[in-house]
């Protein structure tokens, strides 16, 4: 191990032993794979003790510096989110593996067979904040997909991710996995994260979750390539035709079930012609939501504080929501282009043809139809746990996991085919 105080002596260091622990694991066959995440899993759930003791005094260090009740919520571990953290490790273990499947296959009219194959991307570098749960997710998402991870969590979870980090290793390479295939950088400098920017050559693709200052920074400075996550600033909007119950019961949980997560709903948009705006207001205000209308909102509730042009942009990760009354449809859809980040947004209607238009048109990773935006989560989708919601267009996009880490390469088979 490289000197801590050397930081981009120890990155490459981390690098070159995570390029040897990925040979390895790409080659690892699928049931040794889910084998070890298996027993990764069962490590973790053995230590709840030591990782709860872990948490409690990153909540406390937390608390004294002032943290968010937001970024507390996703600091907090408790035992019923370590059993969800391993059920999702579980998960990923019975996942089918993408590795080695063929993509597509045609043969030339000379006789070449083609097809495409996926294969490990190589060594993924993820730096996150906030969420411990995110070093188990990405560790078991990048091994079972045959990819060395080197994690970098944020200083506020260190205590927590170091702990979670040593339980999954001591599962994992109990049961034959490559000790290297899943590091954590063992130090909270932030040049760390500047080095692993830098890794060119070491490490092939870096996921950033965090907040906007880090993935602009990921963004901006990195000479790797980068699978971004951006803000969850989602809207829910409701048609003129929506059931009233319906739409009641979706922004009640897009808004309140969990405030602090990126698939919160932020804005909740109602069409000039929905029969009962001003219940879905109380719905949320009722529920504890505090209400930032737009001049139309605020006619028709009164008291309500009045939206500034910063809130329609805003994720709040909070138990706030700007609210706006729209012309139909295209309003919408308009504003939803304006202030989106690309992430979820829903619609809430009985009109097919509405709801078809929606989906079609409106440019978001994730679209819904009359279902809530905190279904903008991997494990929701099937696909075990997530290593975030991609909002680009390039490579992945919406919750990324198994399929997401993979890449592809062409292989032919001939039988002695010259261009000639």
């Amino acid at each position: 191990m490289a000197d801590h105080h050397d930081i981009p002596a120890l990155i490459a260091d981390m690098g070159q032993r995570a390029r040897t622990a990925a040979k390895l694991l790409a080659q690892m066959p699928t049931a040794a794979k889910a084998e070890a995440l298996r027993a990764a899993a069962r490590a973790i759930r053995e230590a709840t003790p030591a990782i709860l003791a872990a948490n409690a005094q990153d909540m406390a260090a937390g608390t004294a510096n002032g943290l968010s009740p937001a970024m507390l919520d996703r600091l907090k571990l408790d035992e019923a989110r370590i059993a969800g953290i391993v059920a999702g490790v579980e998960a990923v273990a019975a996942l089918p593996d993408p590795v080695g499947e063929r993509i597509d296959e045609r043969t030339r009219p000379n006789g070449l067979n083609l097809s495409r194959i996926r294969v490990p991307v190589g060594v993924i570098g993820i730096v996150y904040e906030s969420r411990p749960n995110v070093t188990v997710d990405a560790a078991a998402l990048c091994a079972m997909a045959g990819n060395a991870a080197i994690l970098r969590g944020g200083t506020e979870a260190v205590h927590s991710n170091r702990a979670l980090h040593a339980a999954f290793v001591a599962g994992w390479t109990a049961a034959g996995g490559p000790a290297e295939a899943v590091q954590l950088v063992p130090v909270t400098d932030r040049a760390a994260v500047g080095a692993m920017l830098a890794a060119d050559g070491l490490i092939d693709l870096l996921i950033p979750r965090g907040g906007k200052s880090l993935v602009a920074r990921v963004q901006a400075e990195a000479k790797v390539p980068v699978l971004a996550h951006l803000d969850g600033i989602n809207h829910v909007y409701v048609d003129a035709s929506a059931d009233h119950d319906m739409a009641r019961r979706i922004v009640r949980d897009a808004k309140m079930r969990r405030t602090g997560i990126c698939g919160a709903m932020e804005t909740l948009l109602i069409d000039h012609a929905y029969c009962h705006p001003a219940e879905l207001v109380a719905e949320l205000v009722e529920a504890g939501c505090t209400v930032r209308g737009d001049e139309a909102v605020c006619e028709i509730v009164p008291g309500l504080a009045a939206a500034t042009a910063e809130d329609w942009d805003t994720e709040y990760l909070d138990a706030i929501a700007s609210v706006a009354l729209v012309d139909g449809l295209a309003g919408a859809m308009a504003h939803i282009a304006a202030h989106g980040s690309h992430h979820t947004d829903a619609i809430v209607a009985e009109d097919a043809a509405v709801a078809e238009r929606f989906l079609a048109q409106v440019d978001s990773a994730i679209v819904l139809w009359n279902a809530s935006t905190q279904f903008a989560d991997g494990s929701e989708f099937g696909l075990g746990a997530e290593i975030g919601i991609a909002t680009g267009r390039l490579h992945a996009r919406g919750p990324v996991a198994l399929e997401g880490l993979t890449t592809y390469k062409w292989v032919g088979r001939g039988a002695g085919q010259i261009r000639g």
